[in-house]
């Protein structure tokens, strides 16, 4: 079959029954009584069989590895040697197959040292269900006859705590009562020092509604808010899952627990009898919702995975109802736990009954957090330090990738890269080489060479040691660099071109001297100084700048590597030409900071190089960000001095939006929702809305500044980003840094008068 999800999780039911009353267990007081007719206890021929199928499973969708949680009623119930049978089955079974992670829920009360010694034998991972102190627990989670657990479980929780066993320890399991106090609860909790703590909602849907003492519909997102303040305030000492999985969605990752988030259901349930179910809340919302109708004796999990109930929790968005398509938070809460939806008149297609209390919670913990994530991104010196360590895991990624195809020349390149590093002054020498922009295209270009497989190894290599030389003359590195020439002439990264200096056809070495670098070629060896130009050797012009209005930038016409714009670059420019164009820099940096002060600072930082790109006027006045690392821009070298200061604003703005979706997650399922534009004609992704939002504040801040401005033809979009941001703030794919991006470019927007 196709187009399955592989169950990754199989939640094994050990024993039918438990040596608990708990008011609140969905399997025993919910709709569903199917447990009556389930045998008490597993049978060998269920697990063996049961072993073999996610064996199989496991093969067929090549799983790495499988989880199997052992459950009840209370799965201790079964007895020492049936667990140990079932640990002994489903290692023997997977072996060589996939990595086997144990794991057991309990209620501790028959926990004791023989059931984990034979855990710690197998590895076995213990998560504990205890609803908080005495008062809280015994709410609940008391015997038939009413007498507490409490004290029973803090003795097994002592053992498990204790260090021959704390490394099977995963955790405490804790039911929601709003009724019990949710600073008391969690001090309580965490004082058993557990590795995690998971806070569930009790189950409930809209037929039988969870119950809320003080009739408010959002008490129990209050309650975890309350819990949240008070985990928060302390130092988050224990980590708790429900927060956790918020903090990862809001960031644009997945969600870390089945309650939240569009993550795909991958989990499956074994009962007592062989029969094949799906998730076992699902005995909350009507007797037989979770039944299937399959058996591990004549049904393989393939089949499981294709029937319509398990389908149905693993659509993503698709899966979730109208009104939760619409709303804001839906990446983070997942309309819900797919049980929490039923409604008897249309089945699971609803909100969660516990909807506002979701919106509240994701809402609650944003704002608690938005600050902290706003900061994160937007400070300049983490944003440079991610981009550096960008192009590293990059060049690791290629090396790794080639495996070996790159040839002598790319390896020796490669063994001096590492002894550059190694080197006391290397990494000053050899950090602005590898930041230079157009390494970066260098890079996304050979390891989609590779990717295609088409031949890259070659020009790799001569890119690598031109890197090398170009550190070792930058650092003046007693260190001896072949040279790769080709066609004559080399490249070295951040200095210039070199022609051959004698024929160009056989082996050359470069090393570094005072004012530059020496070639030699066989006897001969011929010296450069890098600020001098001749006709072999052509420097990368530096231009100082203009003052603190006009900041200075490499004026690089010469990499190779730099035809990745979407208009090509002008060839070297002539001494007459490059004057010429330093001077329309200067007027136009200068007329940024009259009119757009704070604009033109944010387009000043991080700019290191600047490429002349070809095209008449009326390509003139945009700027390009282009495929390269961060510092770059290609401005039109034909541009007037206003289209040239446009062409600096709108393309450093690009450029920096760019620079922060490499390395920040601003939104994520970007395309699942499309937005209408003022600007286009049809509803676009968050993504494409982000950038022209982003990029017309500046141009509209310019056309505010009054007359003089680069752009004052008297027209204004401030309607139109206004509908523009509005839009965006109710879209679901922004992220934490997403939201604070807005923020801020409702900010400027704002300075502009607007």
């Amino acid at each position: 079959m196709t187009g399955l999800i592989a169950f990754r999780e199989i939640v094994l039911k050990v024993h039918s029954r438990c040596d608990l009353a708990c008011d609140h267990c969905y399997v025993y007081e919910h709709a569903d009584q199917s447990w009556r007719n389930k045998p008490k206890t597993i049978s060998e021929d269920v697990v063996s069989r049961t072993a073999a199928r996610l064996a199989d499973h496991a093969r067929e969708h090549a799983l790495p590895s499988v989880t199997v949680i052992l459950h009840g009623g209370e799965p201790l119930l079964a007895g020492p040697a049936r667990l140990r049978f079932v640990f002994e089955e489903f290692n023997r079974a997977l072996a060589g197959t996939a990595d086997l992670d144990l794991r057991i829920h309990t209620n501790a009360l028959q926990l004791g040292a023989r059931y984990l010694d034979l855990f710690a034998e197998f590895g076995v991972k213990v998560g504990v269900s205890l609803d908080g102190d005495r008062t809280a627990n015994d709410r609940h989670r008391r015997f038939a006859d009413g007498r507490t657990s409490h004290p029973l479980v803090l003795k097994a929780l002592a053992l498990l705590r204790q260090d021959r066993y704390r490394h099977l320890y995963q955790g405490i399991l804790c039911t929601v009562d709003t009724e019990n106090d949710p600073l008391t609860v969690l001090d309580a909790l965490t004082a058993l020092d557990p590795p995690r703590i998971d806070f569930l909602l009790p189950h409930a849907t809209w037929e039988t509604p969870p119950p809320r003492p003080d009739g408010t519909p959002d008490a129990y997102a209050r309650w975890l808010l309350r819990v949240f303040d008070h985990w928060d305030r302390g130092g988050r000492r224990v980590p708790v899952r429900i927060f956790d999985s918020l903090f990862s969605t809001l960031r644009g990752g997945p969600s870390l627990t089945e309650s939240l988030g569009l993550a795909p259901t991958d989990l499956v349930v074994v009962e007592t009898d062989g029969t094949l179910e799906q998730v076992d809340s699902l005995k909350s919302a009507f007797d037989g919702a979770a039944a299937t109708g399959f058996d591990v004796f004549r049904h393989t999990f393939d089949e499981v995975a294709a029937h319509p109930g398990v389908r149905a929790r693993q659509l993503g968005l698709a899966g979730v109802s109208a009104p939760c398509r619409a709303c804001p938070v839906v990446r983070s809460c997942g309309g819900g736990l797919y049980t929490h939806r039923y409604r008897a008149a249309n089945g699971f297609d609803n909100p969660s009954v516990y909807c506002a209390d979701l919106r509240e919670l994701v809402d609650g913990v944003t704002g608690r957090t938005a600050r902290a994530a706003a900061a994160e991104y937007a400070a300049p010196a983490e944003l440079d330090a991610a981009q550096q360590q960008l192009t590293r895991m990059l060049l690791a990624r290629l090396h790794g990738d080639l495996a070996g195809t790159g040839g002598a020349a790319w390896q020796r390149a490669w063994e001096l890269l590492g002894g550059i590093e190694a080197a006391g002054d290397g990494p000053a020498a050899l950090d602005p080489v590898l930041d230079h922009p157009y390494t970066r295209t260098w890079l996304l270009a050979a390891l989609e060479a590779v990717r295609e497989g088409r031949p890259a190894g070659a020009a790799a290599g001569r890119r690598l040691a031109a890197l090398a030389a170009a550190a070792v003359v930058r650092g003046r590195l007693a260190v001896r660099v072949p040279v790769p020439f080709r066609d004559g002439q080399v490249y070295l990264p951040t200095l210039g071109l070199l022609k051959a200096a004698g024929h160009g056809t056989g082996p050359a070495e470069l090393r570094s001297a005072d004012d530059g670098f020496a070639i030699r070629e066989g006897r001969a060896e011929q010296h450069f100084r890098t600020a001098a130009g001749d006709r072999r050797w052509q420097p990368v012009r530096v231009w100082p700048g203009a003052g603190p209005e006009a900041p200075g930038a490499v004026l690089d016409d010469l990499d190779p590597h730099r035809n990745c714009f979407a208009r090509p670059p002008r060839l070297r420019l002539g001494a007459g030409e490059a004057a010429d164009w330093q001077d329309r820099l200067a007027a136009a940096w200068a007329l940024l900071h009259r009119t757009v002060p704070e604009l033109a600072r944010q387009a000043a930082a991080g700019l290191t190089t600047l490429t002349p790109l070809a095209g008449g006027p009326r390509t003139a006045g945009r700027g390009e960000a282009g495929r390269h690392g961060p510092g770059a821009l290609g401005v039109p070298w034909s541009a007037g001095v206003p289209q040239t200061a446009l062409a600096l604003l709108t393309g450093r703005r690009r450029a920096r939006l760019r620079a922060l979706t490499e390395v920040t997650d601003l939104y994520a399922l970007d395309g699942e929702w499309l937005h209408g534009s003022p600007w286009r004609e049809h509803p676009v992704p968050v993504s494409r809305l982000l950038a022209d939002v982003h990029e017309r504040v500046a141009v509209e801040a310019c056309r505010r500044a009054g007359a003089g401005g680069p752009l004052d033809d008297g027209g204004s979009e401030a309607e139109d980003i206004l509908r523009a941001l509005d839009r965006l703030d109710s879209a679901a794919e922004l992220t934490l840094a997403g939201q604070a991006l807005v923020g801020d470019l409702r900010g400027e927007l704002k300075a502009a008068g607007v």
